[in-house]
Formats: C-alpha cells, sequence, structure tokens
C-alpha cells in the first residue's frame, strides 16, 4: 500500500498535556519518554511533573502529535513526507518513533498550524 493511502485511512491526535523537553541528570520513570545515548540522558515530560533537581537544560511548550497509524516495519518516508510538509510551513519538529507509533514533539505556539498540515496530508488529527 502507498503511503498517500496509509495516510487517507491514518488518524493522528494531539496530546492534552504540554511538555518539557529536558537535559537530565537521570531517567524518569514517569516521563513520555527517556532517551539515554552516550553523552546524555533526555527526558519527555508533562511538564507540571517533573523535578527540578534533575534538570541539566529545560525547554518548555511542546505538545506530542502522535501518529496513530501501523505501518510496517520496512516502510520508508514516513517522517519525511510529514517532516518536509511541516517544513514548508515553518513549523520546527522533533520527532521520536516508538515501536509502531510515531511521535512529532511540536512547540505549542505552532500546534494549530500543525493539525492543519496533518488534516491536509489526509491524516484525520483530532486535537
Amino acid at each position: 500500500m502507498q503511503l498517500k493511502n496509509y495516510f487517507k485511512n491514518g488518524k493522528a491526535y494531539v496530546w492534552p498535556e504540554t511538555f518539557a523537553y529536558i537535559k537530565a541528570k537521570e531517567i524518569d520513570p514517569n516521563a513520555f519518554a527517556n532517551i539515554v545515548d552516550n553523552d546524555e540522558v533526555t527526558i519527555i515530560i508533562d511538564q507540571t511533573k517533573y523535578d527540578k533537581k534533575n534538570v541539566i537544560e529545560v525547554m518548555k511548550d511542546w505538545k506530542i502529535i502522535t501518529l496513530d497509524i501501523k505501518f510496517p516495519i520496512t516502510t520508508c518516508g514516513v517522517t519525511a513526507i510529514i517532516a518536509t510538509a511541516l517544513a514548508k510551513e515553518k513549523i520546527p519538529i522533533m520527532p521520536i518513533a516508538s515501536y509502531t507509533r510515531d511521535h512529532f514533539l511540536i512547540r505549542s505556539k505552532y500546534i494549530n498550524k500543525a493539525v492543519k498540515v496533518f488534516n491536509k496530508l489526509g491524516i484525520k488529527t483530532e486535537k
């Protein structure tokens, strides 16, 4: 199936919470996501629920759009198509892939514009 067909039948939703994107001292079990690499720990968490003592740097006011479409693991280009459409509208993103879902962190001030882009791609997006 072509990506256009997945998008036409697909849905996405905006999380009600507003998130903080944090360079942290250690992981947080309450986070939406913990990303650990060789150099740092990044946590994405509801910005009303993080431990300030765990913060090295913080950027607040992020929303998350979750793409509620299951693609075969071999599918190529999903993030590229969405990122390109958002970039044309000057909307910066931080994409995250989980096992069966893709998530896009978008600054709160751009969320309404981003929802329009998703809908324009044929992805019914609930806010």
